[in-house]
């Protein structure tokens, strides 16, 4: 078992007497002295207060911001493929007989043909 270790006393070793702690004074009666400690307490804590604040507003631009990037995004891809779509459909048209079949598929016939209406077939099997 280890033998245990004392606390040694700097001013025991030297012999120098050691100063009397002066003693905490206990205010009664409702004291008017000022409590600077719990001042400066109070002001820092505003001061955080405030900071914390100042920075509530920009971070809520931020995430706002950061959402709407994400929506944003999303409506980029989007419209990307829709253009990927509408470019092939041009190419289509621009070829062969696409176009044609397009006209006549709206009921346009060229000039002096003449157009015929035929109602009242069944609709299929």
């Amino acid at each position: 078992m280890a033998p245990a270790q004392r606390r040694i006393d700097p001013y025991a070793v030297t012999g120098t007497p050691r100063a009397p702690r002066p003693r905490p004074q206990v205010l009664t009666g409702g004291g008017s002295r000022i409590r600077w400690d719990r001042i400066g307490r109070m002001a820092i804590l505003v001061v955080l207060v405030g900071m914390a604040l100042l920075y509530v507003r920009p971070l809520t631009g931020f995430w706002s911001a950061r959402g709407e990037a994400g929506t944003r995004r999303a409506e980029v891809e989007q419209l990307r493929r829709e253009n990927t779509e509408l470019r092939a459909r041009r190419e289509a048209l621009e070829h062969g007989g696409a176009l044609e079949a397009e006209a006549r598929r709206l009921g346009m016939v060229r000039p002096g043909e003449r157009p015929f209406v035929v109602e009242g077939l069944p609709t299929g099997p």
